[in-house]
Order: structure tokens, then C-alpha cells, then sequence
């Protein structure tokens, strides 16, 4: 009997399209095929197969299979499972996952091989040149090997000793040796190393927060837990996941240092064609170890053992535009289906971890000082009341002091402001107009590098203009308040023999232009480093004894349930580059609010009493980890449609116990690219199934064409 397969197609259908399977093609469950769909061919991945016959109408065939690996079984199901738990289809998950695929083979290579045909006239010289080409090989390898010139290699090929063929070219992936050994560990990270290796040889799903100070050595503890999955089985395999392209190249070292082989790399910088290589490397086996961006979790892996999530409590894991979720969370969803073990590192752990490893959920190792003989650097608050700042100065006298006996020593220093650009605001003096982006309430950017406003939400750039748009007043438009580039400016004034660089994502927009920066910190070719959070996480500077916070409420501000969280986990990172060797480090932070309890904490170096504070109060409004959040945002360009609409689904809310849905309102960014944007927030107790609750109410009430709906499990983001 003939069967039906059901094919995942990696567009937006709500479900798994029947075709018939052609008689010999063989599938089965995650195979990838090509399929039609109207006039196009698609690629999707059979989801499952049934006994087919007795259909009302014939079904479309199956066109093609594929000949790489089918998806392994473990993927399929993350695949569907992700799309379930993100309210979305499972085509927007799947086409996560097939990104690699779909992306271009790397061009053919063209190699040398020995055609077994001698030359007319033997020489020594053409003796080596055969005797090198063992393998296909370039002809320029071929030459350097051999050491002849090219007009030999020339010579050869003419007279049909050599001939060129196309081959693909080799990705890389060396097999690591296990038989090379780490760094020395201390008796802490040598203790929470064994208990990993431990979990890891047991086998089985298991969850670990990795909890350590800055500089405390969680990468050497990783590492060794790393050695012992690869070496449970001749094809296991690792996944490191990171939240910065800029950390990428720092933890690939020391990968390529501990195994002898540089793992893959997966973010949004790498070559669709290297892309395509990593993919097929990953699902057949041969790539063993891949240190990569939140994307890199929706990987085929065929035997994943390990997955490591470095810094995990960054805001960066959560992707809230596309397929909208969480990669922290999902990463244990996937090592629960692996059988894997998933380690969580972090100096400051998300109350979300922090509280699954206080019930017992995750186990929980603790790494309590720095490696070596360095110590964590004082924290000390500048109050700016008392310390006012000079007009259209952003840097307080007692910063100041501190840099120049810093720069007097011989050693960095490091300025951290979170806001990219000269300045976050431009409004005109004249008639008050605050410059936005067109059809955006978001306001424009300078950047005075560039000499244009840029809007950092939907990525709109225009000159800046010598009049105001609105009033047409010439040379009237300011600049309120600093970003990195104007605190640039203003320490070029103070120390013009100083070398200063800025570490933005609008001045190092690559994995190339960081490592380079990145060196040339670590090498002590930088004075002052004025950066955003670029910097401030995961860097090892080993003459960077002084952090300056410019503007340490910033993250304060606004209506975020995690701002004051967010506040001190970024600025913990910060003021953790400073002293990481053997030079003692200070943090300076600048505040209106130093009585604030995020500020005390953080002088205090009190991280367990703001983890408690914050829980007391999070429990008391049932707000997560004790409670769980949804957002829906509808978002239209006509105004009242949009209003009908979400009306409509208000007056559709479920009845269902330990739920309050508040809303509609109006988004903070109500406006963007010319869409109006209302809100609604969903509270539940962790009892309720939030994803029911969800799926049931967005079914209650039809969508007008014109109005868009989207579902944030878990969000992060309040715009």
C-alpha cells in the first residue's frame, strides 16, 4: 500500500501539508524533501508517515528526497516542540533550522593530482613536485611544498604529468585530540570540573547552573566537562552558546588550545557557503564542537552530549522579532530531548536560574574567587549631587582624578556607557521639535562619525540637516545628552596624549574588527576603551584596572520588571574587567541615586542580598520566576481597524482560573514603520497552562487582513 507523507514546509502554514509518497523513494521521518506547493518546488522535512488510500482526491508526489542526512529525530521533535511553546507555526521554527541548507555549496576548488604519466625528461625538481602530490592539492600549495617555482608546476600540467580537477573544498573540522590536557585548575574549579565530568560520564539529561564570580575561570571548568563528552563516544558532539559575536573569537581559542582543533562558528556574520558546510558537517557527524549565537541551538546535531550556555542570564538570548523565544530556556528543552547535560554559567545568574537551582531543578556549583592571584576590584559610587558635573561635561571630577592616575601608571581604563552614538536626543531650540524617524515615534540618534541621525529601532539614517524640518531654523538643532561618541570627544580633550578607541557594534561591526580591538586592548595598545556592552561582558584585559560607569541609572529608567536586575547584572559585568590579574581594579560608578538598593548592592558587592530583595518582591506580585508573562501585540496601519480588532479579543478573553490579562494599551513605541501597535500583558500562575490559554484565545477572534499578531512567551522586551 501506498503512503502518505506529511511534510513541514519552513513558511508561515499552520500545519504539516499530505503528499504521496513515490513508490522506492523510501522516507522516513525527517527526511528532506522537495515537494510542490501551487507553482513552486519547496523544500520541507517529513514530519511522519501513515498508510495512505481512500483519499477524496488524489494527492501531489512527493518530487525529490534529498541526498543529505535526514533531520535526526531529537531535532524534528525540538523543532515542533519550540513552535508549540512560542504560540507560532511550526514552519517558522523549522526554517530556523534549515537556514544552513538553504544557503549556497562553497564553489568547487581546483586541485592538482598525478596522472600516473611520466614526464619526457625526469628531473630532480619534477621528481619532488610528483613526489609532493600525494593528494588533490593547489597548485600554489603544490609549489611551496615541493619548493619549485610555478612555471614547473606549468610545465607539468602541459605535458599531461598533472591534471586539474574541481574538489570541494575541505571545511576544517579537525577531529579534537583528547589526549592534550588543560589548564591547572584551582581546588574549586577542579571541584566543580569533576562533579561536571561526573554528570557527563552518568549520562542522561541533567541541568547545572555554573555559578562564578568574574575571573573566576568558569571557561577552564566548561572545557574539562567539554573533553569528557567528546570522549564518551567517537561522535559526540558540543554546542557552546554565547551572546556576543565579539566573545566568539576569544572562547574559540581557547577551544582550539584545549582540543588541537578550531570548533565551527555559527552567527549572522558567517558566509552563507561556510554556513552550508557547518550545517552538513553538524547533521552527518563530522563537526564535533560549534561555538556559536542563540541560532546555533536550532542546529542539526546528531549526537549532542553537551550544551553550554555562557553568560546566561544576557538579555541577548532572547530573540524578539521572526520566530520569537528564549534561547536560555529552550537550550534545556533541547538537552531534556538530547539526553544531554546543559550547563548554565554565569557571575550574575537570572533570577529565573537562580531560583530553579534553589528548588532543586538545576544543580547548582559555585565558584566563589578569582583564579589565580587576582581579586575582585572595589566598587565605589561617585554621587553626582555632591559632585556635580561641569556644564556639557559628562565625566566627574573624582573619575577624572582616577583616570589620570591610571593613565600615570601605565595602565587602562575602561569608560562603560550603554547608548550608542554622540547623542540619544537632537530637538530643535527654536520651536522645540525632537527629531524622529519618519512613521516611528522612536527618536533619532546622532552619530557624529558618520554625521548622520540614525534610528537604532528600525534602522533609519539621514543627514543630519542644517535646518530644523519642522520650523526651518537655521543651525537650531542641539544635542541632548551623551553617547559613547561624545564621551569620546570629551576624553580626547582631557587626555590628548592618551590612545582612546570606542567598542560599539557602529565602530567594530564584525567578528574581524572586534578580535582586532580586542588585541590591541589585551596587547596595551589602548589607554582608554569607551564602550557600550560590547565590552563589558566575557573580555580579559590584563592591565585594565579602572571601570568608569558614565551613567550607572541608566538602566533604572522605565517600566521594565527587570530593569533593576538587568542594572545590576550589567554593571557587575563591567566594573569585572577591571583587576583580573595580578593588578588590584576599582569600579567608579556615576549616580543621582546611590541610595537606590541596586547601588548599595553593588557597592556592597551584596549580590545574594539583591537576589533576595528582588525575589521577596517578585513573589509578592506573582511575576516570574514565581509567576509567568505573555505580550500579544496587534499591530496595523489603520488606526481603527486596529482598535476593532483589539477590543474584539479583549471582550474574547477565556475564562480561566490564575490568569489576569490587562490591556489593551497603547505600546510605549506605539508607532513604527507606520504601524500603530496596541498591547496586551497576560499574568499566570505557573500552575496554568500559558500556552493553552493563548492558543484558545487567539482563536476566539478572526484577524482583519490589515492587522498583524504576535505572541512573546516570556518577553523580554516591554516597547
Amino acid at each position: 500500500m501506498s503512503r502518505i507523507a506529511e511534510v513541514l514546509l519552513p513558511i508561515a502554514v499552520p500545519e504539516a501539508f499530505d503528499y504521496a509518497e513515490p513508490e522506492g523513494m523510501a522516507l522516513v521521518p525527517g527526511s528532506l524533501v522537495h515537494v510542490p506547493l501551487g507553482p513552486r518546488t519547496v523544500l520541507g522535512v517529513v514530519a511522519s508517515l501513515r498508510d495512505g488510500g481512500g483519499g477524496n482526491r488524489p494527492l501531489k508526489p512527493v518530487l525529490e528526497a534529498l541526498t543529505e542526512p535526514p533531520l535526526p529525530p531529537a531535532t524534528l521533535a525540538f523543532v515542533q516542540w519550540a513552535a508549540r511553546y512560542s504560540i507560532d507555526v511550526p514552519g517558522a521554527a523549522l526554517a530556523m533550522t534549515l537556514r544552513g541548507l538553504r544557503a549556497p555549496r562553497p564553489r568547487p576548488e581546483r586541485r592538482l593530482v598525478v596522472t600516473g604519466q611520466m614526464p619526457a625528461r625526469l628531473t630532480a625538481t619534477r621528481q619532488s613536485v610528483m613526489d609532493a602530490a600525494t593528494d588533490p592539492i593547489s597548485g600554489p600549495e603544490l609549489a611551496r611544498k615541493a619548493g619549485v617555482s610555478s612555471g614547473v608546476i606549468k610545465a607539468l600540467v602541459d605535458e599531461g604529468v598533472l591534471r586539474q580537477i574541481l574538489t570541494e573544498p575541505d571545511p576544517g573540522f579537525g577531529a579534537p585530540d583528547l589526549a592534550l590536557t588543560g589548564a591547572a585548575l584551582n581546588p574549586s574549579q577542579a571541584a566543580a570540573a569533576k562533579a561536571l565530568i561526573d554528570l557527563v560520564q552518568t549520562g542522561g539529561f541533567g541541568a547545572v547552573l555554573l555559578d562564578g564570580v568574574t575571573g573566576s575561570g568558569k571557561t577552564e571548568v566548561y572545557l574539562e566537562a567539554a573533553a569528557a563528552a567528546l570522549a564518551k563516544h567517537p561522535d559526540a558532539q558540543v554546542l557552546v552558546l554565547l551572546p556576543e559575536i565579539a566573545l566568539t573569537q576569544a572562547v574559540l581559542a581557547r577551544f582550539e588550545q584545549r582540543f588541537g582543533a578550531r570548533p565551527a562558528e555559527w552567527h549572522s556574520g558567517i558566509a552563507p557557503p561556510r554556513r552550508r558546510q557547518i550545517w552538513e558537517a553538524v547533521v552527518s557527524g563530522q563537526c564535533r564542537i560549534v561555538v556559536g549565537a542563540r541560532s546555533a541551538l536550532f542546529l542539526p546535531f546528531s549526537d549532542l552530549k553537551l550544551i553550554v550556555v555562557d553568560e546566561e542570564h544576557d538579555g541577548s538570548y532572547k530573540q524578539d522579532e521572526g520566530f520569537i523565544y528564549q534561547a536560555r530556556d529552550l537550550a534545556v528543552v533541547r538537552a531534556k530531548m538530547e539526553k544531554a547535560l546543559v550547563v548554565l554559567a554565569s557571575a550574575t545568574p537570572s533570577l529565573e536560574t537562580v531560583w530553579n537551582a534553589e528548588t532543586g531543578r538545576y544543580g547548582w556549583l559555585k565558584l566563589s574567587a578569582r583564579h589565580g592571584a587576582a581579586v575582585l576590584p572595589d566598587i565605589d559610587l561617585i554621587d553626582l549631587r555632591s559632585s556635580p558635573l561641569e556644564s556639557g561635561r559628562w565625566l566627574s571630577p573624582p573619575l577624572v582624578q582616577a583616570m589620570a592616575q591610571t593613565y600615570a601608571r601605565g595602565e587602562q581604563s575602561l569608560l562603560f556607557l550603554n547608548r550608542r552614538g554622540y547623542a540619544p536626543l537632537v530637538l530643535c531650540k527654536a520651536c522645540g521639535e525632537r527629531m524622529c524617524a519618519p512613521d516611528t515615534e522612536s527618536w533619532l540618534v546622532e552619530h557624529r562619525y558618520t554625521g548622520r541621525l540614525v534610528c537604532h529601532l528600525t534602522g533609519f539614517s539621514m543627514p543630519k540637516p542644517k535646518a530644523c524640518p519642522h520650523c526651518f531654523a537655521i543651525d537650531s538643532l542641539v544635542s541632548i545628552g551623551p553617547g559613547v561618541e561624545r564621551v569620546e570627544e570629551e576624553v580626547r580633550e582631557r587626555f590628548p596624549e592618551a590612545r582612546i578607541e570606542v567598542f560599539s557594534s557602529d565602530t567594530v561591526r564584525d567578528a574581524a574588527s572586534a578580535r582586532a580591538l580586542v588585541q590591541r586592548m589585551t596587547e596595551g595598545e589602548i589607554d582608554i576603551l569607551v564602550a557600550t556592552q560590547a565590552a563589558a561582558k566575557g573580555h580579559n584585559f590584563p592591565n585594565l584596572t579602572l571601570v568608569g560607569v558614565v551613567d550607572a541609572d541608566l538602566g533604572l529608567r522605565g517600566g521594565d520588571l527587570r530593569a533593576a536586575e538587568r542594572t545590576f547584572q550589567l554593571l557587575v559585568q563591567a566594573s569585572g574587567r577591571a583587576g583580573r590579574h595580578d593588578r588590584p581594579g576599582r569600579a567608579l560608578l556615576q549616580t543621582y541615586l546611590p541610595e537606590h538598593g541596586v547601588m548599595q548592592a553593588l557597592k556592597a558587592q551584596d549580590r545574594d542580598g539583591f537576589v533576595a530583595a528582588e525575589m521577596v518582591e517578585r513573589e509578592l506580585a506573582r511575576l516570574p520566576p514565581f509567576g509567568r508573562l505573555a505580550a500579544v501585540i496587534a499591530s496595523g496601519p489603520d488606526v481603527q481597524a486596529l482598535e476593532t480588532y483589539v477590543q474584539a479579543l479583549a471582550a474574547a478573553v477565556p475564562n480561566a482560573q490564575g490568569v489576569e490579562v490587562f490591556g489593551p494599551a497603547d505600546a510605549p513605541q506605539a508607532l513604527i514603520r507606520g504601524r500603530r501597535r496596541k498591547r496586551f500583558l497576560v499574568r499566570a500562575d505557573r500552575s496554568v497552562d500559558l500556552q493553552g490559554f493563548l492558543s484558545a484565545w487567539r482563536a476566539r477572534a478572526k484577524v482583519p487582513n490589515s492587522v498583524r499578531v504576535v505572541f512573546d512567551v516570556d518577553p523580554y522586551s516591554f516597547l
